[in-house]
């Protein structure tokens, strides 16, 4: 099931980051990285054409009050995002009814790839999610052909989970991997639903 999430009043620090929620100042730095092509894409959405569009998705972030921004200690600039998303086909992953966990989705600036940023800041949400939410477990999702995420995600503890399909905010379908993580401090059996798609091994 869904767990709840509510970000007011959390912060995160990492050794070079500092996770909070976004605030209407953030619409700069958002607009410089979300505007960058190829960034976006990654996850399924186009890149930014025009700051009235990062305005839109700021004010969801803002009200949604599930987006953590990562701000770059070093230069205080926002340099990503880090969602607690509600999972898809809750309906249909009948395993996870006995269970409360979400969904993490990320992006990161261009300028900013290949340092181990996003390993740390997921890792650090991971063991806030589990240790102070006490949540069940988390899935997480790729892209096959982003083998960046992949890596964040397998460096992070999780694991194939399910192949399945995707549909990208302009309409495409894209085949992807859903990889789930277990909270390790529980003992958690799942009878695993919809084997077609299945690729867990337990």
């Amino acid at each position: 099931m869904q767990a709840t999430f509510d970000i007011t009043g959390i912060t995160i620090e990492t050794p070079r980051l500092l996770l909070r929620g976004f605030i209407q100042e953030d619409l700069d730095d958002f607009f410089e990285y979300a505007s960058v092509e190829g960034v976006g894409e990654r996850a399924g959405w186009p890149h930014h054409k025009d700051k009235e569009v990062t305005q839109g998705v700021l004010t969801r972030f803002i009200e949604g009050k599930k987006t953590f921004a990562l701000v770059h200690k070093e230069s205080n600039k926002v340099i990503g995002s880090l969602g607690i998303e509600f999972y898809k086909l809750e309906d249909k992953l009948s395993e996870f009814l006995s269970y409360k966990g979400r969904e993490l989705g990320f992006v990161l600036a261009k300028p900013y790839w290949g340092q181990g940023l996003m390993k740390e800041a997921v890792a650090n949400v991971i063991d806030y999610l589990f240790n102070v939410l006490d949540y069940d477990f988390l899935l997480c999702s790729h892209y096959e052909e982003n083998l960046a995420s992949m890596k964040v995600q397998r460096r992070c503890g999780f694991i194939p989970y399910r192949k399945t399909t995707f549909e990208t905010h302009w309409g495409e379908e894209k085949t992807g991997i859903m990889n789930l993580l277990l909270n390790p401090n529980k003992d958690i059996e799942l009878v695993f639903s919809h084997p077609e798609t299945l690729i867990y091994k337990r």
